[in-house]
């Protein structure tokens, strides 16, 4: 739980932290507690519900304005990584933008990410607090390409996990090849959506635009739909590889399989030539003196004809 404020230096544009909420002001919120909200939304005066809205992880990208004083409420999603044990997974989360009138500008989200982190850690250059217009188009254009960024961390870890499964047919990088398909589902899903908010955005009805920040803005889009592309070109490939080592693996099987029957016929077939002769009833040879060499020669042979017969009929590879 953690809600920090900030404040660009009017002169300088110099980002700092600060103790109490001031017009012009960030403010950052990063799961909350309902005593945090209820403080925010008291000073700022908002409803609860706008912050509410962008904790819930279900939420999908839209656009939420107050009729009454002009609050808006913008939500994307933002990439993620999750870790879980020895194992990484790429996911998205909803982040939740409130522009408040002409006084604050506030970011919502249920756990910390690139995004919001590298505004506060002053990595992203020529933004100020209040500028709140263009402040919401810069983090739309950077959360873009963090998802280009992340796509082509996953492309990468697929080409990894194809060239190890060349060698050996591993669960482990079969199931993470799986992962990072889901991924690129939820990426494509997410971009989609956030696709359909800049895009509303950009009609002007919702915000009013100024010719510098509509720039911003474009470009966001335009990165937004590299990366709708990128995603759903990386996803065809997996899918592509999946199929291809789901036909490899049943190919292998019935290989195995193949081989298996072959080798118990073989097998089988001294068997019933000793269980025959073994039987406590007149069978051949039974009184000659080279009766066993002989039972053993004619094993050999039958054998011998069964191996040639199945490698001719290709089941013995």
């Amino acid at each position: 739980m953690m809600v920090k404020i900030y404040h660009s230096d009017m002169e300088t544009n110099q980002l700092k932290v600060v103790s109490k909420i001031e017009k012009g002001c960030w403010i950052s919120m990063i799961n909350p507690s309902d005593q945090e909200i209820k403080e925010v939304c008291k000073k700022t005066k908002i409803a609860e519900d706008f912050i509410k809205y962008s904790l819930d992880y279900e939420e999908k990208a839209r656009i939420d304005q107050e009729e009454d004083d002009g609050t808006i409420l913008f939500i994307v999603d933002v990439p993620i990584i999750e870790k879980e044990k020895d194992t990484e997974s790429y996911t998205t989360m909803p982040l939740g933008m409130i522009v408040v009138r002409d006084d604050y500008f506030i970011t919502v989200s249920l756990k910390k990410n690139l995004v919001i982190d590298n505004f506060e850690k002053k990595k992203i250059k020529g933004f100020t607090t209040y500028k709140k217009s263009r402040f919401l188009f810069q983090i739309m254009f950077y959360n873009a390409s963090l998802y280009l960024n992340y796509l082509k961390r996953i492309n990468k870890e697929t080409e990894i996990a194809e060239n190890i499964l060349k060698n050996s047919m591993k669960n482990r990088e079969l199931l993470k090849l799986l992962s990072l398909e889901k991924s690129l589902v939820y990426f494509t899903t997410s971009l989609k959506s956030n696709e359909l908010v800049m895009e509303k955005t950009l009609r002007g009805k919702i915000l009013k635009l100024y010719e510098e920040d509509e720039d911003i803005l474009e470009d966001a889009i335009v990165e937004n739909k590299q990366a709708i592309e990128m995603s759903g070109i990386y996803r065809d490939i997996l899918n592509g590889t999946m199929d291809a080592y789901a036909s490899i693996i049943s190919n292998n099987l019935n290989g195995v399989m193949k081989f298996l029957t072959s080798i118990t016929i073989i097998l089988a077939i001294p068997t019933l030539i000793a269980s025959l002769w073994g039987m406590n009833v007149p069978v051949p040879l039974q009184n000659h003196p080279y009766g066993f060499i002989l039972l053993i020669g004619i094993c050999i042979i039958v054998t011998v004809i069964a191996i040639l017969m199945l490698k001719r009929r290709d089941l013995l590879d």
